[in-house]
């Protein structure tokens, strides 16, 4: 972990059951990280669709419906058209 590039997140935001908390969440995490190689957007993106990805078919779809929610919210919070 000491090496890792990934993002220091929020303990517990993705077990938030609201999109825009977690949308903020990471771009707060992304824009604070020395760490990313990427722009704060990919690296907030990616953890996302990791975590989205990681849960597979175990992830209920009102958790899964959150959390895809949460991307057209992080879009939005960093400015980005869909």
């Amino acid at each position: 972990m000491q090496k890792s590039d990934a993002l220091d997140l929020e303990g517990g935001i993705f077990k938030s059951g609201n999109a825009e908390d977690i949308a903020q969440s990471l771009k707060r995490s992304s824009l604070a990280s020395k760490r990313r190689r990427g722009t704060p957007y990919q690296s907030a993106m990616s953890m996302l669709n990791f975590y989205i990805n990681r849960a597979g078919k175990n992830l209920p779809k009102s958790r899964r419906a959150v959390l895809e929610a949460a991307k057209g919210k992080l879009r939005e919070a960093f400015g980005r058209p869909r």
